[in-house]
């Protein structure tokens, strides 16, 4: 089944330094860009992270330093991936919790503004894990019938997932999704906003999903002690954990979340002593 798109839509996979969203870097990034009419335009780029690879990881990508010396760098090139994904929602296998993160912390530590806004995010490993929960081989070999070939291989990873979104769209055009109560949550419908809401697993307030909504709309942690526990009323009663986080290696996107709460309370708290 082709994709449904009302603006283009970017597939995309990265090979990095390794798993740490705020500490580590990308050495290979590929972009398919599928246009409204179909057509597609591929870009891949090898990265020169400015730090070393570790050979554990290297052993999993088969990128060496030795093979991005000469790349490079993400801030010269960043111009140009920000032009190739302009206008575009973006989708990728386990991209709503690693490689968008990733990406925007690159973005961020140039000056270029990626701006997310309005944006669409649909994670195919998300709605796989919710229909047939397995890796990204298992899904090709399940949607798509064929082993995949060159793994860890960015190109060849992004394009599998392109293929298992189309085979997905056709494999489950007439599921209804439903609870534990036989009520219906949500149909698979060839719709990017849909597959994108489907994505998620949590409703999340960043990127990462470190801070999430709670049933009340209202934003709490989703990690350490404070996990379930409204962040604005911990800052109020622990000032020092808003210090914390600033001062520790969490993604600077997730940073600019809970300042933004911070400065909301304290302009609130503001406001009230304007008041008397």
């Amino acid at each position: 089944m082709e994709l449904n798109l009302t603006r283009p839509l970017a597939f995309f996979d990265l090979e990095t330094t390794g798993i740490k969203v705020a500490t580590d870097r990308i050495v290979e990034i590929s972009i398919i860009r599928v246009n409204i009419d179909g057509s597609t335009k591929i870009k891949t780029k090898r990265i020169n992270p400015g730090m070393h690879i570790p050979w554990e990881v290297t052993a999993i990508h088969g990128i060496t330093d030795e093979d991005v010396k000469d790349a490079p760098k993400f801030a010269e090139v960043a111009h140009e991936l920000d032009q190739f994904l302009e206008n575009c929602d973006l989708a990728g296998f386990n991209s709503n919790h690693f490689d968008i993160p990733l990406l925007v912390e690159e973005f961020l530590r140039t000056d270029v503004d990626f701006d997310l806004k309005g944006r669409r995010f649909i994670d195919v490993q998300n709605i796989f894990h919710k229909m047939e929960p397995r890796n990204l081989y298992a899904a090709y070999k399940f949607y798509c019938s064929k082993d995949l070939e060159n793994a860890h291989s960015a190109e060849a990873d992004t394009l599998a997932t392109f293929e298992i979104m189309k085979a997905q769209l056709d494999r489950y055009k007439d599921t209804v999704i439903k609870d534990h109560k036989g009520k219906v949550i949500q149909p698979i419908v060839n719709d990017v906003k849909a597959l994108s809401d489907f994505s998620y697993v949590t409703k999340n307030v960043d990127l990462i999903g470190h801070i999430i909504f709670n049933d009340k709309n209202e934003e709490v942690f989703n990690f350490g002690k404070h996990k379930g526990k409204v962040v604005a009323e911990v800052f109020k009663s622990e000032p020092s954990y808003y210090d914390w986080i600033m001062k520790s290696e969490f993604p600077l996107s997730t940073k600019k979340v809970v300042t933004s709460i911070k400065l909301r309370g304290f302009n609130n708290e503001s406001v009230k002593l304007d008041l008397f």
